[in-house]
């Protein structure tokens, strides 16, 4: 019987290594390589963020990372691995579980699946994304217990869609027996228990699976430099382009990793644009919540006023169950909501009808995106009422210091509430700034700019809260004046182009393939809403999907 893991031996070549402390041999299944030449490569790329000075980590080492299931995926065979296949790879969590309940797969199996896919491609160099730079080194049994609960009848009668789904988080997420870093080596040995939303995943069944690389910092950092880069995980990679493609950031390894298959579905963060940025960059669904549906605490933090986790997946259907799955009324985070919203679980099975469409379409978009002005002609000529529009006039000036001053105090608080000062030595955003000098060609090769403007930062309290107030209008006058005028249930936009306006207006956003330029990057089609429309938001969307279905794998990750 043909093994599932020949590549590891005839592709990557595993190898032993005396440990330099004890003498004895270790085995290895990846080792690091030479990427100057991928550099050099890109040293002309037209996009300047895309001129990378490393692409491979300096810090972690993948065997850390894989070694410790190394067994468990060796006894998965090829052919296993093809069987489950027309299964598992693009199948939303209802028809997963339908092939489980059937008994076609277990849910073994499928973490294995999943596991497979990881080990495949992580682990050569030449299509590895530099996505997953943690695994839970129990996640095998966890799913053989749920098998176990199963077969014994002791599994619960009513399981939540996302029971024993396997699921990946962006790495400022707390979850226990993992370290979350935020791609900080500041960070590196960060150990945490679970962050709110990993309980409520937890409750609901769901098998955490590993972490995801990010932007370091959510990409609050640095200033022009890649996305997708952090300093423990190297620069996440597009699996529609490698070095050619921008991931999107800040959760760059949850775009990723749902793209190339790594995992049902990922939950990233976004304070602007964050979610639908990767998101849109790798064709899969996204949605920025709005403030106070999900919880924070836990989470590694930018900005209190801003900042969400949220649901990132293939489809519209798995996108309202990992939403769901997360919610739940947090007396640690002020800002959570208590109402329930039933109809977010179910939402994607339902798509509301394009004759009760009414959508706003900025007239600017319709004039030089000629994919946007396609999909809104065909929108119209399926029944959608669209009207084209022309937003206000805001002022947005002062969004950059809300940022500063809210992580010049969020961040201690997160560090003083959920780190240990015996692995964790940075209490401030001055102390991870001189923290970082002491070693800038490995802890921040592109510098750290953002960080010093937190510290330059002189805002008072009083004019943060002005600020925060006015930026608010802002955000919400450019997208009520047509929502309100015209009675429409949602504004298109594309990718994350308008994500700022969204952020401060603190109004959800859905994002959803809308196909691919000539270059073969995606590009996506943005719904924006009235604040707790999400239900509202994937109804239109998985109309959209369902008519349009945009979303192709990338090639040579199928």
């Amino acid at each position: 019987m043909k093994k599932t893991f020949l590549f590891l031996f005839i592709c990557f070549v595993c190898s032993c290594k005396n440990d330099t402390k004890t003498g004895e041999k270790q085995v290895r299944i990846w080792e690091p390589y030479n990427d100057s030449a991928e550099v050099a490569a890109n040293a002309d790329h037209e996009k300047g963020r895309m001129q990378y000075k490393l692409i491979q980590s300096k810090v972690l080492d993948k065997n850390d990372v894989f070694l410790p299931l190394y067994d468990e995926i060796s006894k998965m065979t090829e052919k296993e691995y093809e069987f489950l296949k027309p299964l598992v790879l693009e199948q939303n969590m209802f028809s997963i579980r339908k092939s489980i309940e059937g008994g076609l797969i277990s849910y073994e199996k499928l973490v294995l699946f999943y596991l497979y896919r990881i080990y495949k491609y992580e682990l050569d160099n030449t299509t590895t994304l530099n996505t997953v730079i943690a695994l839970n080194k129990d996640v095998v049994d966890q799913a053989r217990e749920l098998d176990r609960m199963m077969d014994n009848g002791t599994a619960p009668g009513s399981r939540h869609p996302i029971y024993g789904m396997p699921i990946l988080l962006k790495d400022n997420i707390n979850t226990k027996g993992m370290r979350t870093t935020a791609g900080a080596i500041a960070l590196m040995d960060n150990e945490v228990e679970d962050a709110f939303i990993v309980e409520r995943l937890k409750e609901n069944g769901a098998l955490i699976l590993g972490k995801v690389n990010l932007s370091e910092w959510a990409y609050f950092l640095c200033s022009g430099c890649p996305v997708g880069y952090s300093a423990v995980g190297g620069q996440t990679l597009n699996p529609y382009g490698r070095r050619v493609f921008e991931t999107g950031g800040s959760s760059s390894g949850s775009g990723t990793a749902v793209a190339a298959n790594y995992a049902v579905a990922a939950v990233g963060t976004e304070t602007s644009g964050s979610i639908l940025s990767p998101s849109s960059q790798n064709s899969v669904v996204g949605l920025k919540p709005t403030i106070g549906l999900l919880s924070r605490t836990g989470i590694v933090p930018i900005s209190s006023t801003l900042d969400t986790p949220g649901p990132m997946t293939k489809n519209t259907i798995d996108n309202g169950i990992l939403l769901d799955a997360m919610t739940g009324f947090d007396k640690a985070d002020l800002k959570t909501n208590k109402e329930q919203y039933p109809g977010i679980i179910s939402a994607g099975l339902h798509p509301t009808s394009f004759k009760n469409m009414r959508l706003g379409a900025f007239s600017a978009l319709m004039e030089s995106d000629s994919i946007y002005r396609t999909t809104i002609e065909k929108l119209k000529t399926l029944g959608a009422t669209v009207v084209e529009f022309t937003p206000p006039e805001v002022p947005m000036d002062g969004f950059l210091s809300i940022l500063n001053i809210d992580m010049k105090n969020d961040l201690p608080d997160y560090l003083s509430a959920h780190t240990n000062p015996e692995k964790v030595n940075i209490t401030s955003i001055a102390d991870a700034v001189a923290f970082n000098a002491k070693d800038s060609l490995v802890r921040i090769p592109y510098g750290q700019a953002l960080f010093k403007g937190i510290i330059a930062d002189a805002t008072t309290a009083e004019g943060l809260a002005e600020i925060k107030t006015r930026l608010e209008n802002s955000g919400r006058t450019f997208f009520d004046t047509a929502l309100d005028q015209h009675n429409l249930d949602a504004i298109l936009s594309i990718n994350n182009y308008h994500a700022g306006y969204a952020a401060v207006a603190k109004y959800p956003a859905l994002t959803v393939p809308m196909g691919y330029k000539t270059s073969g990057e995606p590009i996506s089609l943005t719904f924006i809403g009235k604040p707790f429309k999400e239900a509202h938001l994937l109804r239109l969307g998985a109309a959209y999907e369902k008519e349009f279905s945009n979303r192709e794998m990338p090639k040579g990750y199928e």
